[in-house]
């Protein structure tokens, strides 16, 4: 050590005392660890509590038949009618009304999942996240009535056993429809018989040289089906046709 070296009064070497002391440590340690092992092994096991308990909710033999439950009716058991064929619960194409070229199936139609994802402005994230949380099929229903609306309703279904599904869906296209930019620009009314269902009129769209384009949808979810529901105009639509429609949807499942 040179003569103007220190050494700090709160510093400790670290030199071969330190190392021993922590040898020692690790040794006591591992020692002590051994001699329980040791004592636990020539104790008797101890016994676990039964697992019955007292008291249970359910009762202790099966119900009389004449006392059980009847099974629901399947058509009260929604989940009967959703595994059927879906496009059956679309709501048909009023009378008078024509069929759309897109659509032109007048008992709704299965919807490839390519042709869903393509409507939204982002179809590959849309695309992965649907496939991800586990849907299962599309039926959609369209047609045209008067000289400029057309109506779209679509029944989006998940599987029944999938972590997030069709509420997680709606949740996602709800969440973007206050926006200006891609929604329709305001937070919509309250679908009625729903739990977080809504319906919206989004602004105008005027062009040059083309007519008015009016618009409205709703979104709500029954169970593992988000249900969309969409009318374009080149008249104003009243917050009446769009909230009927969705209505007379919701009942049909």
């Amino acid at each position: 050590m040179e003569p103007n070296d220190t050494v700090s009064p709160t510093s400790r070497p670290r030199g071969r005392t330190a190392l021993i002391i922590a040898a020692a440590a690790l040794l006591g340690i591992s020692g002590g660890t051994a001699v329980g092992y040791g004592i636990q092994s020539q104790r008797p096991p101890t016994p676990l509590p039964a697992l019955s308990q007292p008291g249970l909710a359910y009762p202790a033999k099966p119900l009389a038949a004449d006392r059980a439950p009847a099974p629901l009716p399947a058509a009260e058991d929604r989940r009967v009618r959703t595994d059927g064929d879906l496009r059956k619960l679309l709501l048909e194409r009023p009378e008078g009304a024509e069929a759309s070229p897109a659509h032109p199936t007048k008992g709704g139609e299965w919807l490839p999942f390519s042709d869903y994802v393509r409507q939204f402005q982002d179809g590959r994230s849309m695309f992965l996240y649907l496939a991800e949380n586990d849907l299962r099929r599309i039926a959609v229903a369209e047609w045209m009535e008067g000289k400029g609306r057309q109506s779209t309703i679509a029944l989006v279904q998940f599987r029944s056993d999938a972590t997030m599904g069709a509420a997680d869906h709606l949740g996602g296209q709800l969440s973007y429809m206050p926006e200006k930019k891609d929604g329709a620009g305001n937070a919509g009314d309250p679908l009625e018989g729903t739990e977080s269902g809504r319906y919206f009129l989004y602004p105008v769209a005027r062009e040059p040289g083309y007519l008015p384009v009016y618009q409205a949808r709703a979104l709500a979810v029954r169970g593992d089906i988000m249900i969309d529901v969409n009318i374009a105009d080149t008249k104003p639509i009243s917050k009446k046709d769009i909230r009927v429609l969705a209505e007379r949807q919701l009942e049909r499942l």
